[in-house]
Formats: structure tokens, sequence, C-alpha cells
């Protein structure tokens, strides 16, 4: 237990002693907050009678915790390249314990990006219902659970650090634009929804929008379960695969 406060704690200084990453990640959210927002608002307004920027908001921080978990396996890499891994790898603990301790501490930044970012949201004009938020941080935690998870199993697998943001790259955005983030589902093509609907990204993404647009309702309950499901499946593949690193 100790080792996994231990390596959560890690986590999370690295987050506030980075200043610029902190500052600088907040630029893409806000970028699409404004100019899709903005943008698209009247389009949106005039084809569905809705404020698109209700509709948005949730999706960009869905989005903010995606991007910062995955990319937190990244500092499975450095820790590799500059012996601290070798280092933890060799306490007397389970590398479970260890697998465990770094993922919670990558959610946590995840989750601190999604409040800044839902921060932003409520400056540039969202307006959500409070009364299920707490609902929406459970979905917020099991996305960054999820995908900080996913980010480790890829990260175990490589030792190429320049390789590991192209990977990220070509994973994170298929799995963004195919969330709902920036669009509704119904409607579009059916092999287009089948694909969206195998994404996990998707159920986080209507489970915040419901929390906090919608209230509470059966679909709430089922995204939660789904999500829940495959977060549990990814902590254990990262696990394993975390198991089998080289050092």
């Amino acid at each position: 237990m100790m080792v996994i406060y231990i390596l959560w704690l890690r986590q999370v200084k690295r987050y506030f002693r980075s200043k610029a990453r902190m500052i600088g990640s907040i630029g893409q959210p806000l970028l699409f907050l404004v100019a899709m927002g903005f943008g698209f608002g009247p389009i949106y307004q005039q084809a569905r009678g809705e404020n698109y920027l209700q509709f948005l908001a949730p999706g960009i921080i869905a989005m903010s915790i995606l991007f910062t978990a995955m990319f937190s396996g990244m500092e499975v890499i450095w820790d590799r390249q500059f012996g601290f891994l070798k280092e933890t790898l060799v306490a007397p603990v389970s590398r479970f314990s260890i697998m465990l301790g770094r993922t919670l501490g990558g959610a946590t930044t995840a989750i601190l990006q999604g409040v800044i970012v839902f921060i932003v949201a409520l400056l540039v004009g969202f307006r959500p219902d409070f009364v299920y938020l707490p609902v929406a941080f459970i979905f917020m935690f099991l996305i960054a659970v999820l995908f900080t998870a996913f980010g480790t199993a890829i990260a175990s697998l490589m030792t190429d650090a320049h390789a590991f943001p192209l990977i990220m790259n070509f994973i994170i955005m298929p799995v963004f634009f195919l969330s709902g983030a920036l669009f509704p589902v119904d409607g579009i093509p059916v092999g287009i929804k089948s694909i969206i609907l195998l994404n996990p990204l998707y159920y986080g993404v209507a489970g915040i929008r419901s929390a906090l647009t919608f209230g509470m309702h059966w679909g709430l309950i089922s995204d939660m379960g789904i999500l829940a499901l495959v977060c549990f499946f990814m902590l254990s593949l990262g696990s394993y695969l975390f198991s089998k690193v080289q050092v």
C-alpha cells in the first residue's frame, strides 16, 4: 500500500512541477471550445435547435483526460532510460502494486486536467447541471484509469521514446473523433456507428454529457457499467504487460 501511495504521489508532483505542461495542455481544449463551440454553434442551433457548446463541452473534457492519461505512459519509457524503473522493480513488492500506483497517479493528473478544462468551459459559457456533478466525476475517473492503464500497457512494450508519441497519436485520434465528442451519433451510417459503439470513450463521453446536461437515466447506468468493465480488463492487461517489462 505504501508503494502505491509513493508512486501516486510522485506522478502528481511531476504534474504540479511542470507549470508549462499545465498551461500548455489547456491550449488545445480551449481552441476546440472557442473555435468549434462558437464557429459551428449557429449551424448546430439551426439544425437541432440546441446549444452546441452544451453538447461540445463534455466531449472536450473527456478529450483532455484522454490525452493526458494516454501520454502518461511516456514516463514508463523515461524511467526505464534513466534507471528509476529498475530501482522500482527490484523492490520487494509486486509489479501489480507498482503498476497500480503509476496508473492511479497518472489518472489523478488526467482528472485534474479535466477539472481545469471544466472550469475553462464554464468561463466560455458552458452551463451544466451541478446536481449530478459527482456522477460526472465517476465517469472522468473511469476514463482516466482506463486510458492511463492503456498508455502504460503500450509503453511496457516499447523502448523508443521517439516512437511512443507517434503510436499514441495514431491511436488517440480515431478514439477521440469516433467517440461522439464532437457530433451526435444518431443518424450516421450503420458501419461507422458500429465502430463507435466499440469505442470505450464513447460511453465515457455519453456518461459525462448525460450527467452534466440531462440528469440520471437508465442509459447512464449502462454506460457506467460498460466503461467499468472495460476499465477492469485494461487494468488486467496493463498489469500483465507491465509484469513482463525488461530493464
